[in-house]
């Protein structure tokens, strides 16, 4: 209903009443109402029925062009909110259909991914058997580019899985203490090679005394991992890539500086975003998916923790610190 049109002096009910009992229902509370009086408007009565939910008055006798004039806004209105319940109905309808074809494309995305790894891993197993082979011709060409082909599509493939557990939140930890030292010398060494062929140097500040946390070693080990070979594909070689690792307070803090081409200013504020790459970079920079920084994130906000972008210009490099709560007593201690 449009408008309810209400005559103040109805025999039994008046027209205060009724106006009353429909904004006590559910139904009817939200209908426009003009009340019909031929009796003077005074300031009580009007105070009355604008209490009683009115939208205006209206004095007998009626002239109906008047009467017509003022319908007509109400009657708008009501097919304005009509033509916008049509329309949020069906953004509902597109919504649910999006999430449905959202957990799809997850469910096949991890599916894939889990797919892919067997036959990935055979093939890299395959390769790494016939690298033994003393042979340092053209086989050797042909295996070395069908060893970094591998490489790559190796990568795409954890990718895939890692963007899976993202959409689903489905990454776990298995929290425990641990000294964050320990990690870093993992993360260390399982960076070397890769630094190495770069032609990078790895600069270690790690602080001696050990800083306990509490979380998953992997996780927090995977985060950093993940920020120093981000900082190798980004800078040419030969490069510098700092590790600096210490406290302040009851907080833990790990630098990772490069001296690599930069993030330009106008993209910064997106590059913890999924499938973020910076334009104009190199191919080999490119060849992952874009969602290193945006597991960064989410590995370090599960342990309650921050990574920033302390700093980046276009030819400067840039560093990234990601800061985690101390374990304020140590297992030993317990």
């Amino acid at each position: 209903m449009a408008l309810a049109l209400l005559d103040v002096q109805m025999p039994g009910m008046d027209g205060f009443q009724l106006a009353e009992f429909m904004r006590g229902s559910e139904r009817t509370r939200h209908i426009p109402i003009v009340f019909l009086t031929a009796g003077s408007a005074d300031h009580q009565r009007r105070f009355r029925g604008y209490e009683a939910g009115a939208v205006d008055f209206i004095q007998k006798p009626i002239e109906a062009d008047i009467l017509r004039s003022k319908a007509s806004v109400f009657f708008d209105l009501h097919a304005q909110r009509q033509r916008i319940i049509r329309q949020r109905d069906r953004l509902d309808v597109l919504t649910s259909a999006l999430q449905t074809a959202d957990q799809h494309k997850n469910r096949f995305l991890a599916i894939l991914g889990h797919e892919l790894r067997n036959p990935v891993a055979a093939l890299n197993a395959g390769l790494n058997l016939l690298a033994r082979r003393e042979d340092h011709g053209p086989n050797q060409i042909v295996r070395d580019q069908m060893q970094r082909s591998l490489n790559h599509l190796t990568r795409l493939v954890e990718d895939l899985l890692n963007i899976a557990r993202i959409n689903e939140g489905k990454i776990s930890l298995t929290s425990k203490p641990f000294v964050l030292q320990d990690a870093l010398r993992y993360v260390m060494e399982a960076c070397q090679v890769t630094l190495d062929a770069d032609g990078h140097t790895l600069v270690a500040e790690i602080e001696s005394e050990p800083i306990w946390l509490e979380g998953d070693e992997v996780r927090i080990a995977q985060a950093v991992i993940n920020l120093v070979t981000n900082a190798a594909k980004y800078t040419p070689e030969p490069g510098t890539i700092r590790l600096v690792a210490s406290r302040a307070d009851n907080v833990a803090h790990i630098e990772i500086s490069d001296t690599g081409i930069g993030i330009p200013p106008e993209a910064q504020e997106h590059i913890f975003e999924l499938f973020a790459q910076i334009d104009g970079t190199s191919r080999a920079a490119r060849d992952g998916l874009g969602i290193g920084l945006a597991l960064v994130r989410q590995l370090v906000e599960l342990h309650s923790g921050e990574v920033t972008l302390v700093r980046s210009a276009p030819g400067e490099g840039s560093t990234f610190r990601i800061q985690l709560p101390i374990a304020l007593t140590p297992p030993h201690e317990t």
